[in-house]
């Protein structure tokens, strides 16, 4: 158990000390490798706890590491991690531990693996469930190429959720390329290891004499023909499924091992090396482990301490600071739970994200009505589809960048067939330290451009509690609404949520120049940069659209016909709200007239991970970006430039 009392300086590691890349593990006996061990944990508790992250998932796995990196020989063989918040440990050990404080800070080392942060980063990974499509590729790649190498997947945190996964197993079993899978169970979902006994078996199971038999065995079955050689294997398998658990993987055409204690270094490192140097074709083993290992908080509370913000290591403390506004998040649960509590046809979805968007709210007022259906994007769609073909009023809550997975379903069992699924869509826009894996970017786009899809984007948390109980009241077809990660902006809050008008925006101020139409949160910037324009001459109108589709008709007609300038804000990609507007001004001649309009989003770059405002700053999305644009927009200069010989009203 790591215990460290002066928290002013890091932890003493004096066996770390000299491990700066795994070539340097090879000289360490195997029985200071638990010290070792203990070090890495106390190094990775003392990072995070400085800088926030993902914590219980890393501690996990810092034994199986330590084993991987001591056995194979990384980066010649190939190591991914699924998914990549597992990663730091393999970051400390594998040339970055000098940078291990700058975690998810900007200009500092991401929270997953990158490959172009390191060599030893094999698959860049901040979605789940691709370690095994992955690998494979590598180890077929690797084939044709006569190259020998070993590719080694580690899968766990609940990665083997998703359909993807057993889609890449089905796929390599049948293509028996030399791909090494480890299912890191760190949650006993599959089976927990028995002790002694499971660790002799899984050791004779990959040594040398049994696969060697195993190998014999199928050479001599393919003189029988077919159907024996199928019969043979099969029974075989289900032989060794009784003992080792290991049937359906035995059956998708994988060799298995295991469980084993996957913190045992004793355990692990004879099959990790038997499996290295016996047999060919894929093998997957399963190791058990337990998520937040060796930090008595994170073991008591894995969920609290999957991802934190800094902390204090003697206690466990997280330092949040204390919220001016409740957070979108937590607007949207309550809104959802008063909605549910006047509509027993409400039902949510989420996909192994309940705290991360606010079903856990609902969960608890009606937990019968609420469904996680684990890292499965793609079936929580057409899930939710099936319910709303039974006259149920589902809410599908997913991440922007997560329901990317289910597109195809969203189309074709959504939208094609005109399904009242409500799609809530958290994290909207730039999320900080997450990065550009887990920005909400492109949902607007993707969702506007399909025919009879309602999308909404709330400007700010009142108007959150608005679109909550106006997508629970409609049922015409599908409906989304948008908002994004952190506080809302401190507006007073109705008591209920409004039934707004379809497709139509509002007028948040007047002016007589300017206009700045809004599609989301930058609401309260556009208000602020309204001030400094009105400070410089310039009238201005701000506007919320609220809808990106249906858009407001008469709302851009009048905006567009009464101000010289119109600029359009965003928190998403070209392609979205701007380029709705720009169409419809197009098609109605509005910019034959000698109105100057420009469309303000997201830059085309994926936008590595700094503080929020540090990103709206870059993207030119706040305050001074949006007067800076009117400016350029106006006179063809910067604001400092312009400023001087602007037009007075």
């Amino acid at each position: 158990m790591i215990v460290r009392h002066d928290v002013t300086k890091p932890p003493e590691t004096p066996l770390l000390d000299t491990v700066r890349f795994p070539s340097d593990l090879k000289a360490i006996d195997d029985k200071l490798l638990p010290q070792l061990a203990q070090e890495v944990r106390a190094e990775m508790i003392d990072a995070v706890s400085r800088t926030g992250g993902h914590l219980g998932a890393g501690l996990g796995v810092v034994e199986l590491t330590i084993a991987i990196h001591k056995v194979f020989d990384t980066p010649h063989d190939r190591l991914i991690f699924d998914v990549g918040h597992q990663c730091y440990p393999h970051k400390i050990l594998t040339g970055r531990r000098d940078r291990i404080r700058t975690l998810r800070q900007e200009g500092g080392l991401s929270g997953f693996t990158k490959r172009a942060e390191s060599e030893y980063d094999d698959f860049g990974a901040g979605h789940s469930s691709t370690s095994i499509s992955a690998g494979l590729g590598m180890a077929v790649a690797s084939q044709l190429q006569g190259v020998k190498r070993n590719v080694i997947s580690v899968i766990g945190d609940g990665a083997m959720s998703a359909g993807m996964a057993y889609e890449a197993l089905n796929n390599a079993g049948a293509l028996d390329a030399r791909l090494i899978v480890i299912l890191n169970d760190n949650d006993m979902s599959i089976a927990p290891p028995t002790g002694a006994m499971s660790a002799y078996l899984a050791r004779m199971a990959s040594g040398r004499t049994y696969m060697g038999i195993r190998e014999a065995g199928k050479k001599l079955t393919a003189y029988l023909g077919e159907s024996a050689d199928r019969a043979i294997s099969r029974a075989v398998g289900h032989a060794r499924g009784y003992v080792t658990g290991g049937t359906m993987f035995e059956e998708l055409g994988f060799y298995h091992i295991g469980p084993i204690d996957g913190h045992n270094l004793e355990h692990l490192l004879p099959v990790l090396r038997n499996v290295r140097d016996n047999g060919d074709g894929p093998v997957l083993i399963h190791v058990v482990t337990q998520k937040g290992k060796g930090y008595a908080p994170a073991e008591a509370a894995s969920d609290k301490y999957h991802g934190v913000s800094k902390f204090d290591v003697v206690t466990g403390t997280q330092a949040k600071a204390k919220p001016n506004a409740p957070s979108y998040t937590a607007v949207f649960g309550e809104a959802l739970v008063q909605e549910g509590t006047l509509d027993d046809k409400i039902v949510a979805i989420t996909a192994a994200m309940p705290g991360g968007t606010g079903v856990d709210k609902f969960a608890t007022a009606f937990p019968d009505l609420t469904f996680d259906v684990g890292i499965a994007e793609q079936h929580a769609v057409t899930f939710a589809a099936g319910m709303a073909t039974e006259g149920l009023r589902p809410f599908c809550t997913i991440y922007s960048t997560f329901l990317q997975r289910g597109y195809d379903q969203v189309v074709h069992d959504v939208a094609i067939q005109k399904l009242p699924v409500r799609f809530p869509i958290d994290r909207a826009g730039f999320v900080g330290a997450d990065g550009a894996t887990h920005a909400g970017t492109f949902d607007t786009a993707y969702l506007a451009c399909l025919p009879g899809f309602v999308v909404m984007a709330a400007a700010d948390e009142a108007e959150l509690k608005h679109m909550v109980r106006t997508a629970a009241a409609y049922d015409e077809g599908p409906i989304s609404f948008r908002y994004p990660r952190g506080e809302g902006v401190g507006v007073e809050m109705p008591a209920r949520g409004e039934i707004l008008e379809i497709g139509k925006g509002r007028i948040v101020r007047e002016g007589a120049k300017v206009a700045l139409l809004s599609f989301g949160t930058r609401l309260a910037e556009c208000l602020l940069a309204a001030e400094d324009l009105d400070a410089a001459g310039l009238s201005t109108t701000v506007a919320d659209a609220r809808f990106a589709k249906p858009l407001d008709h008469d709302l851009i007609r009048q905006l567009a016909r009464h101000h010289e300038v119109l600029i359009t804000i965003e928190e998403g990609s070209v392609g979205g709200f701007g380029s709705h507007v720009f169409q419809f001004l197009s098609s109605e001649g509005l910019l034959d007239g000698g109105l100057r309009a420009r469309s303000m989003v997201m830059p085309d770059i994926f936008m590595d991970h700094a503080s929020p405002e540090a990103m709206y700053a870059r993207a030119g999305l706040d305050r001074r970006g949006i007067v800076d644009t009117v400016f350029r927009t106006l006179t063809g200069q910067a604001r400092d430039t312009a400023q001087v010989s602007l037009l007075k009203p």
